[in-house]
């Protein structure tokens, strides 16, 4: 399937590379543009200025999609809060219950965090113990940890929930997906 960009070119008898010249973009840029890729800012300018069109009609119309699933996945991560992993193994079966590719990678990059998150707390609560006996300290030093990680689970959840509302995408995306 040629992608709009691709299709565009061809009309206009241009070649990839004579479409890169009139663009300023380079070769590879187009190729992966061509390949799948979807233009923003800067490119999808340059390319909408070329094909003397309006940039939203260089977008597929399928990436145009709601986030509705990725923001309950957001929201169900909170589950966690009541549920022991409960904000890693709702999210991830919604995640894998999803059939729309743009919401499965949002539920697969929520679940990464989610799990980082986990992870960290599960450490903390372990560790905590052995610091309180080794610092002899006579308060409840698991509780510290504890606090800190739900509220930062919150804080998550909110902005990933206002940044989806408002830009169809993640606060804050790791570059490394776990799943």
């Amino acid at each position: 399937m040629k992608s709009i960009v691709q299709q565009l070119r061809e009309e206009r008898n241009l070649t990839q590379t004579e479409l890169a010249k009139k663009s300023g973009l380079s070769l590879r840029t187009i190729q992966r543009i061509e390949a799948g890729n979807i233009p923003k800012g800067f490119t999808l300018n340059a390319l909408a200025t070329v094909f003397e069109t309006e940039p939203n009609k260089l977008i597929p119309f399928k990436e145009i999609t709601k986030p509705d699933r990725a923001k309950l996945i957001n929201l169900s991560s909170l589950l966690g809060l009541v549920i022991p992993l409960g904000g890693v193994i709702f999210p991830l079966i919604l995640t894998y219950k999803t059939k729309d590719a743009r919401n499965k990678e949002l539920g697969k990059s929520i679940v990464s965090v989610q799990i980082i998150i986990a992870s960290v707390l599960a450490g903390s609560q372990i560790a905590s113990p052995f610091i309180q006996k080794g610092l002899s300290l006579h308060f409840p030093l698991f509780l510290f940890p504890l606090v800190f990680i739900i509220c930062l689970k919150i804080l998550v959840v909110i902005a990933n929930g206002i940044s989806l509302n408002t830009k169809n995408d993640l606060h804050k995306a790791l570059k490394i997906n776990y799943l």
